[in-house]
């Protein structure tokens, strides 16, 4: 875990940068690079604005940069991408775990510059019908179980932790210790309304903190809400209540 004693609540937030132009998310850096701990980039505004966006972003978020392009292909070929991204000097970069520890492993030793490697579990969209469906064995469509199976792969091959739903983090945390990151993303405050939400896996940030995350994604109730700014200060008032309540 990081070092709790130095770090503010809004610095566990995490803000996705799910724009469709460049100056929209600068608007956005600008806007909250005060109030979030890191800026999420994802494929969205990557495959609009490629590689010189990614650049910009980097430069006007001080490199507070959480690469999430969830790489997942054949082991050379998703380390000699992660080393290009490496350029902009993300602090975090995903990668999944359906290849298993060749893959995760094969990028932990590709990195060079002390970014940090996080495996994505299994997607916060999906359920344990989803699982099934897709034809998971029914020993692990319960989602606790399938996350910390590959959570474990992930320790195996020295990541620096995964990425899971906040109803699966406190597991993580009492199975692999305290200083395996875990980046809980599908994070819906009580007073939040998103339309045609996507998420199935949902946790409030309260819960999420308590039970031991150490960054929450929070993108729509920040980014839907009439005043972003006060609702990212909401979410940080929720996270400081969850820390003093672990204490």
């Amino acid at each position: 875990m990081l070092n709790e004693n130095k770090r503010k609540p809004h610095e566990y937030i995490i803000f996705p940068l799910d724009f469709a132009s460049l100056k929209e998310a600068i608007k956005y850096i600008e806007l909250l690079k005060k109030h979030v701990g890191l800026f999420k980039v994802g494929l969205e505004l990557f495959m609009r604005e490629g590689p010189r966006g990614l650049q910009a972003i980097a430069e006007a978020a001080a490199s507070k940069i959480f690469l999430d392009m969830k790489f997942h292909d054949i082991p050379e070929t998703v380390s000699a991408a992660q080393k290009a991204a490496q350029f902009y000097g993300a602090k975090y970069i995903t990668v999944h775990c359906d290849e298993g520890t060749g893959l995760l492993k094969a990028v932990v030793d590709s990195i060079k510059n002390g970014t940090q490697v996080l495996a994505v579990t299994v997607l916060t969209s999906l359920s344990k019908q989803d699982l099934k469906e897709i034809g998971i064995s029914e020993e692990f469509q319960d989602p606790v179980k399938l996350v910390l199976r590959r959570a474990e792969l992930a320790k195996r091959a020295n990541c620096s932790g995964v990425v899971c739903s906040g109803e699966e983090v406190k597991a993580v945390k009492e199975k692999f210790g305290k200083d395996f990151l875990v980046v809980v993303p599908g994070i819906r405050p009580t007073w939040g309304t998103i339309q045609n939400d996507d998420q199935k896996r949902v946790s409030t940030p309260y819960a999420a903190i308590k039970n031991g995350a150490d960054y929450i994604v929070v993108g729509r109730p920040i980014k839907c809400a009439k005043d972003p700014l006060n609702a990212a200060e909401k979410v940080a008032e929720e996270i400081e209540k969850a820390l003093k309540d672990t204490k």
